[in-house]
């Protein structure tokens, strides 16, 4: 049975004096189970945990950039993130080889180096070869129908200015509970994924989000990391007929590496001749989204 790996990278690799920002961690495998979760701090410890879960054919997705071939500027597949899910309030942050902070791709020769296949969603993965690829939890928000979101994204990190700033922490607080809740539906959908089966995961719905803003991005990077592992299983078992490349004609390619983001996508998410075929593969490989009236968890 595939496993499937999902890290919430922290950018900074962190230094002797200051240590790296945490990292999300989940591993979860075909029925939606959650195999292992928890948080990591710096590239070595993001490694150990990797290959302490990873089995032979194992697909890991990463929340930070792995391939950044440009010196300045903004990759393709950041520019169009904008583009195509913009309309949903979804951009992406500028990467360039002049940024301090690139673990991402310190992690990316890490894993080739132990064997990890890099892939950019461009060409098959060898079988049983464990692959990894660069995913955007928000695109997978937007752009998988399971979680509902068909107009925008959900403010689950940053509450917008016109709140009164006293009042910005609670509601986030709300927006973040209504985000897992959404995600505990998914034991129903096609992937799955129950929550209720790791310790970890399931105080994510037991447990109100907290109002600190550190408790709060401690769970927030467990969030990223469970949506980072779905993206991996959805792209595993659909393939380009429910994501996107993103970067997929991007003419930077150093040493057979392009920097690409594989999101989920609704067909109004894409261009020209992939919309077209999105929309017939969609209608042969059906979408299972969880009932509205799926029962919600008891706080």
């Amino acid at each position: 049975m595939t496993r499937f790996l999902g890290v919430d990278l922290a950018w900074a690799e962190g230094t002797a004096t200051k240590p790296a920002n945490e990292s999300g961690l989940a591993c979860i495998d075909e029925t939606g189970r959650v195999l292992d979760a928890g948080w990591a701090r710096g590239i070595d410890e993001v490694v150990h945990w990797v290959q302490s879960v990873a089995e032979p054919g194992s697909v890991l997705a990463v929340d930070a950039p792995l391939v950044v071939n440009n010196p300045a500027g903004m990759r393709d597949c950041e520019k169009e993130t904008g583009s195509r899910y913009g309309r949903w309030k979804v951009s992406a942050n500028a990467s360039n080889q002049a940024l301090p902070r690139l673990g991402g791709v310190t992690l990316r020769g890490r894993l080739e180096q132990l064997g990890w296949a890099y892939t950019d969603g461009l060409d098959p993965v060898a079988a049983h070869t464990s692959s990894f690829f660069e995913c955007y939890p928000y695109t997978t928000l937007v752009g998988a129908a399971e979680f509902g979101y068909d107009a925008v994204r959900p403010r689950y990190k940053r509450m917008g200015s016109a709140l009164p700033i006293v009042e910005r922490r609670a509601a986030r607080a709300v927006v973040c509970d209504d985000l897992i809740e959404r995600m505990w539906r998914l034991g129903t959908a096609t992937p799955p994924l129950d929550l209720s089966t790791h310790e970890a995961t399931d105080r994510l719905v037991t447990e109100p989000t907290p109002l600190s803003d550190a408790a709060y991005k401690h769970r927030e990077d467990l969030i990223d990391a469970l949506l980072s592992a779905w993206t991996a299983s959805l792209w595993h078992r659909h393939g380009v007929a429910r994501s996107q490349v993103l970067g997929a004609a991007d003419p930077l390619v150093v040493d057979g590496r392009r920097g690409t983001i594989i999101a989920p996508a609704r067909p109004e998410q894409r261009r020209g001749e992939d919309r077209e075929r999105a929309i017939a593969l969609a209608a042969t490989a059906g979408v299972s989204a969880p009932a509205a009236s799926a029962p919600s968890p008891v706080r």
